[in-house]
C-alpha cells in the first residue's frame, strides 16, 4: 500500500499502516454515504472520533510529516495547518472531553480546557488561532457532481468564562465531510494508486 521512498517502511510500519488505512477507509466510505447522516447523533460522534483517532496515530509516520511540509508550499494557505494542528485540536477535544453525546453538544471554556493545567495542546492551539480570519473551502463531490462549501471559523475571544462551541468552528455535516477529505488526501499521499478509492 505505501510508496517506496528514500526510506522504505519497516515491516512493523507496514503492518500498522495497513490496519490503520483499512480502518480509516471503512469510516470514510460510511461517512460519505447519505445514510450515515440519518443515524443517531451519538453513533455519528463515535465514528467521527474513531476517524480522528486513527488519523492522529498515522501522523506519527515520518513520510506524512514530509508531505505536510511540502503541502505548505503547494496547496492553498492553511491547508497543511488544518491537516495537522486543527485536526489534532478536534481530536484532543473528542478524547479528553468524552462526555458529550453529539457534535452539537460539544462546548468548552478556558477553565474547562485548563482544568488540569494551562499550556497543553488544546490551550496552545486556541491561544495561537483565536482571532484568525475565517477560512473558506469548497470540495468536489464525485457522487453528486457538485461542490460542497464550508467555512472554518475561529473564536473571537478565548478568555475566562467565554463559552466556545465546536459548531462555532464548523457545522457537523459540512465540516466533517471537509475534514474527512483533508485526512483522506494526506493518507493517500502514501498510497501507490488512489484510483480505487476516488469514487467509492
Amino acid at each position: 500500500m505505501v510508496n517506496d521512498s528514500e526510506q522504505s517502511p519497516s515491516n512493523n510500519e507496514i503492518l500498522f499502516l495497513n490496519h490503520s488505512y483499512d480502518f480509516f477507509l471503512d469510516i470514510h466510505k460510511e461517512i460519505l454515504d447519505e445514510l450515515f447522516w440519518e443515524k443517531d447523533s451519538y453513533y455519528r460522534i463515535n465514528r467521527i472520533r474513531d476517524a480522528f483517532l486513527v488519523y492522529s496515530e498515522v501522523l506519527e509516520y515520518e513520510p506524512i510529516s514530509w508531505f505536510l511540509e511540502a503541502l505548505k508550499k503547494m496547496r492553498p494557505p492553511m491547508e497543511a495547518e488544518l491537516s495537522r494542528e486543527y485536526l489534532l485540536f478536534i481530536r484532543n477535544l473528542l478524547i479528553h472531553f468524552p462526555f458529550y453525546k453529539s457534535w452539537n453538544e460539544i462546548k468548552f471554556t478556558k477553565e474547562l480546557i485548563n482544568w488540569s493545567k494551562p499550556g497543553k495542546t488544546i490551550d496552545r492551539f486556541l491561544d495561537k488561532y483565536t482571532g484568525h480570519t475565517e477560512i473558506k473551502y469548497r470540495m468536489w463531490n464525485f457522487r453528486k457532481k457538485d461542490f460542497t462549501y464550508v467555512s472554518i471559523n475561529f473564536p473571537i475571544s478565548y478568555t475566562e468564562n467565554v463559552e466556545i462551541k465546536l459548531t462555532d468552528f464548523m457545522p457537523e455535516r459540512e465540516g466533517i465531510l471537509f475534514v474527512m477529505s483533508l485526512m483522506h488526501r494526506v493518507l493517500m499521499s502514501q498510497v501507490e494508486s488512489i484510483n480505487d478509492f476516488l469514487e467509492e
